[in-house]
């Protein structure tokens, strides 16, 4: 029995088969989604509510700067890094406590020294999901917990997942989540602390993710993973086997999915263009896409040239978007480079010809 729970263990499940009410796994480089499972779908999310106060934390805060713990903390229950009143630590450590450790009251102690109030800080929070897109995406408070009325942040699958991927941009917030084991020293204690997130000990490709869990919630798990340059998100709202699930699905995208070139940028052309003629058009990076075996044959490029009546050169001039059937994967800038007038170069050889003669030895 024990070798037949194995066996099933590694065989990649269907999406369908997953237990996880809402599902996405994304891209982080596209943005592209890979699976999902009612990923628009708003729910209440925990703590992984957390991904967005560190971000917000990180973008707008002095990792240097001391924070002291003041009576806001008293509100905080559930899981804790356990500061008292007074205590002080620097804004970089109760950031660690926050995603390594889940601390609400770490969480509260962030959004006041950041926002000058919770609900200042809640407000940034709502802010920075509306930029990015998150349009079913709701924050009440920055740790997650729900309140007496069952009342909680509201996302979805896809939201998070979009939100995920922007922060893994941030190099800060990488070193953060990817962390399995760190100390911290308060001006009355010393802290330390390992990461809740089980997958960086048992998923050797994982690179990070924050989990969550309310009574209302249930179980949420972010997680992030990278293997041969392919860089997944998955999310799942509500799952009682996020962990072998998160795996599971890992496997099956590293082993669907390539990475393959799509443009080169030392080689890209635009055919029959006229009115750039006598400039150069190009691209600041090669386009790669993580696509299936079958899906190849299907990628077009379509290119969108703006006509500007005046321009300098490095201006961006247009814009090629990488398409699987209709629906655009990725979307690249086109720049243009202005080139030396005819004769010009030729002419300052020549002076520079008769400047030499006068100067010969």
């Amino acid at each position: 029995m024990k070798k037949l729970f194995l066996l099933l263990f590694l065989i990649p499940l269907p999406v369908k088969a997953f237990s996880a009410r809402n599902l996405v796994a994304m891209d982080m480089d596209t943005n592209r989604i890979l699976y999902e499972k009612a990923s628009h779908d708003p729910h209440l999310i925990a703590s992984i509510t957390k991904i967005m106060t560190c971000i917000t934390a990180l973008e707008l805060g002095d990792l240097e700067s001391d924070v002291t713990a003041t009576d806001t903390i008293l509100k905080a229950y559930g899981s804790a890094i356990y500061m008292e009143v007074g205590e002080t630590l620097k804004l970089k450590d109760l950031l660690y406590g926050l995603m390594m450790r889940s601390g609400n009251d770490a969480a509260l102690l962030i959004a006041e020294h950041i926002g000058g109030s919770v609900d200042n800080f809640v407000q940034l929070m709502n802010s920075k999901a509306k930029e990015l897109g998150m349009k079913d995406t709701v924050f009440i408070n920055p740790h997650g917990l729900d309140n007496e009325k069952k009342e909680g942040n509201l996302s979805t699958a896809y939201d998070m997942a979009l939100l995920t991927s922007y922060a893994m941009k941030n190099e800060t917030y990488q070193k953060i989540v990817k962390t399995k084991n760190y100390v911290a020293k308060s001006d009355k204690k010393t802290y330390s602390w390992v990461n809740k997130n089980k997958l960086l000990t048992t998923y050797e490709y994982t690179t990070g993710g924050k989990t969550g869990f309310t009574k209302n919630a249930r179980r949420t798990l972010v997680s992030t993973a990278s293997k041969e340059n392919k860089n997944i998100v998955i999310v799942t709202l509500n799952d009682p086997n996020d962990w072998q699930e998160h795996t599971s699905l890992y496997n099956s995208i590293f082993k669907e999915y390539q990475k393959e070139k799509i443009v080169d940028k030392n080689t890209f052309k635009v055919q029959n263009e006229t009115y750039y003629k006598k400039n150069t058009l190009y691209l600041k990076e090669d386009v790669y896409l993580l696509l299936k075996a079958k899906e190849k044959d299907n990628i077009h490029l379509n290119i969108i040239l703006n006509k500007l009546p005046q321009y300098k050169d490095g201006d961006k001039v247009g814009i090629v978007e990488i398409k699987l059937k209709d629906q655009v994967l990725k979307t690249v800038d086109i720049f243009v480079k202005k080139e030396n007038k005819i004769g010009t170069k030729n002419k300052q050889n020549i002076w520079q010809k008769i400047i030499g003669w006068f100067h010969h030895d």
